[in-house]
Formats: structure tokens, sequence, C-alpha cells
């Protein structure tokens, strides 16, 4: 009932036409095929990661996985232009700014506050982000301590900026979830799919972006 009303976070996230985000309940593997860059030149990418959350549903998500009882989760998201520069040369205002805007997936009922990047390291394409904020809890009205990691990357020949944004309470964070976050996030690659006629499926218009 929380959710009536509200927009759909935008994340950036733009689906291949006739794909589906699809996870191995076995093994947890994650894959989603995206479209990056211009509409009428677009580059498929592979997003893959492993996951202990089961695949959240509904038309208010993209790319996510998430326990709907405890909040523990992780979602795709895009960002850009990169104006060419290698993502471990961007600035860490850059993920700020993109993770915690007005219409970002953490905003669903404010904009977060407190926001800290307590660590910020790479690991050959892969630029990871530590941080802690506060975001509004629609039960409690209260705001409440957040932990999440990211893990960030530019795929070969393109100029956007795909992470994966894992994420648990501060509570949960000391109590153990910090594993399950960090097991996904160092899972995650994004890699170039194979590229034959495409048309688009906009999960949201890259307009808005």
């Amino acid at each position: 009932s929380g959710q009536a009303g509200k927009s759909k976070p935008q994340t950036g996230v733009v689906l291949r036409e006739g794909s589906e985000v699809s996870r191995d309940a076995r093994s947890g593997g994650v894959l989603a095929e995206i479209l990056l860059g211009k509409t009428s030149d677009p580059t498929p990418v592979l997003a893959s990661f492993s996951s202990p959350w089961s695949l959240a549903k509904g038309g208010l998500f993209d790319v996510e996985c998430r326990d709907a009882s405890t909040g523990d989760g992780a979602f795709l998201t895009v960002a850009g232009p990169a104006k060419r520069q290698a993502v471990t040369d961007l600035p860490k205002n850059f993920f700020i700014e993109n993770l915690f805007r007005p219409t970002g997936r953490f905003s669903f009922y404010g904009v977060p506050t407190d926001i800290k990047v307590k660590k910020s390291y790479s690991e050959g394409a892969y630029r990871y982000l530590e941080i802690s904020f506060s975001n509004l809890s629609q039960s409690t009205n209260a705001e409440i301590p957040r932990n999440a990691i990211v893990a960030a990357t530019i795929p070969e020949g393109t100029d956007d900026v795909v992470m994966l944004v894992g994420s648990a309470t501060a509570n949960r964070w000391r109590k153990g979830s910090d594993e399950s976050v960090r097991k996904a996030v160092s899972s995650f690659r994004a890699t170039l799919a194979p590229k034959t006629s495409l048309k688009i499926r906009a999960k949201e218009s890259r307009s808005e972006i």
C-alpha cells in the first residue's frame, strides 16, 4: 500500500527486447542482457552476479534481487556518460550523485541523508565503493542507517558505467548480512554480448536518465 502512486525508480537499465532476467534457483546465478549507449545503435551487455535472494517481481523493479522481509538485496543500475574516463578515475561524487539522486532506487520514500564513502578501491576493470547512509522507512517514518557496497565497471566499447549495488540495514550488517552482500557484489560481471539486430524495450526512457 505504501507503494501506491509512487513513481518507478530510474535505474537506467534497458533490457534487450525478448530477453528476461533469470536466476538459477540452485546456484543463485542471475543473468540479464541490457543495452547501453545510443538507442539508434545500442551495445548489448551481459550482466551477471550470484544472489542468495530471489528476483524481485513487479513493475517497480528492473534487475533486482531482495529479501522482502529484511530489505537485504542487490540491484543493477546504469549511469553515464563517463566522458571517456576510466572507472578507476571517476570521482566519488559521480557515484554518489547517481546512486542517491531524487529519482534513484534508494530515494523511493525520500532522498537519503548522512551519505559517506567509507572505502574506495579497484581490482582490475572494477571499482568498488563502500558507503553508509540513512534512508526513510515507510513503515516507521524514521531514518534507518544502511550500508552498501557498489561494484562498477565500464564495458569495453561503451561509455556507460554499469553498477551492482548490494545493501542491508546497519543493524543487519553487523549481524552478518555484510557477508552475503560482499559475496554477491564480488561476483558481478558486465561484458559485451554477441551483437545482432536489436530492438529496444525501454524499461525506462533513456532521456530521463
